[in-house]
């Protein structure tokens, strides 16, 4: 802006009221400063704008932090996050944890350098210490947690039913005939490892039969569970039916079972939780239990921006539960 100003021996802030086709320019200087700045490809600095604009109000930029981009749960979740923002004229600043505390720390104070209104976070699997999220908090940034909560800070947050979606996927499995059922999940530090144990043994419990440790295994991908099953599936009593964390682990499960000759769901059951593409990709279809990962990101997104624009108060915390359903395809009787 300073050369376009000095090109046409006017101020800078002529050079920008020109641009934004202000009346207080004359219609002929409008045109030619446009055009000059249409032929040197110049653009406004929409952060360096914004940035000014934050001593008056804030800059309409939330940042989100997803565990992986890979995961089609998180990939669906941010899909909802951003078609809501942006119908309420929100930008993202989108990063990935990768599953890294460390690189989690990074990310919260890149965040407040980059003066977001808001952050939208999932927590790393590793994150056991919560100082980053509470100085975000402490500064009056907004926070809303979704899928994995932290509840060592008090934030609103958005999660899926996964107590009554595990429920009634071993629901499920028993009613359709297993009598051993294996359950593959994630570390306990997570609620959502802890919501889905639960379910599985109280549907369990429910109907008589006990939880049984030989039958637990800590797998939350692919690569572990095809590691995993084959001691479970060669063991004298072995089971009769799997309950996995997720649709990655569950196709694992199988795959081990369809290599070592069993019939699926024949011989085998197994059943997922997400309700992703690799669900209808393998053969025979997964039965699992869907999560609707874009409700999850609206939900979010409207709780952050209720927060920033003072509808919904920083001292309330908003938590909401989007409702899970059984999806059944062949993997079970």
């Amino acid at each position: 802006m300073k050369d376009i100003a000095k090109e046409f021996g006017v101020s800078v802030a002529t050079v920008s009221r020109a641009l934004k086709d202000s009346p207080r320019i004359s219609l002929e200087r409008r045109q030619a400063i446009q055009k000059f700045a249409r032929e040197h490809n110049f653009a406004p600095n929409m952060i360096a704008e914004s940035l000014r604009n934050t001593r008056v109000k804030p800059q309409k930029l939330i940042g989100v932090i997803i565990p992986e981009f890979v995961h089609y749960y998180f990939a669906s979740i941010l899909t909802g996050i951003e078609e809501e923002a942006t119908a309420q004229g929100y930008r993202l600043l989108v990063a990935t944890s990768h599953e890294s505390y460390e690189r989690e720390v990074r990310i919260c104070q890149a965040f407040f350098e980059n003066k977001v209104c808001g952050v939208i976070v999932s927590q790393a699997k590793d994150t056991l210490r919560y100082d980053h999220f509470q100085r975000l908090i402490d500064a009056s940034i907004p926070l809303v947690f979704y899928d994995r909560i932290c509840t060592g800070v008090n934030a609103s947050r958005v999660v899926v039913d996964d107590y009554m979606g595990a429920y009634n996927a071993t629901t499920h499995l028993i009613e359709t005939g297993c009598k051993r059922i294996a359950f593959y999940g994630s570390s306990m530090t997570l609620e959502i490892s802890k919501n889905r144990y639960n379910g599985y043994r109280d549907a369990l419990l429910k109907h008589g039969m006990q939880p049984d440790d030989e039958l637990m295994r800590f797998c939350d991908n692919r690569a572990d569970a095809e590691e995993i099953t084959p001691e479970l599936l060669q063991m004298e009593n072995r089971p009769d039916g799997f309950f996995a964390i997720n649709d990655d682990t569950a196709i694992g499960i199988l795959y081990t079972a369809k290599h070592m000759g069993l019939k699926v769901p024949d011989d085998v059951s197994v059943c997922g939780f997400t309700n992703g593409f690799r669900a209808i990709a393998c053969d025979p279809m997964l039965t699992t239990i869907e999560q609707r990962g874009k409700r999850v990101g609206e939900e979010a997104a409207n709780i952050l921006i209720g927060h920033v624009e003072g509808r919904i108060p920083l001292n309330k915390m908003e938590r909401r539960i989007v409702r899970t359903r059984l999806v059944i395809r062949g993997t079970t009787r």
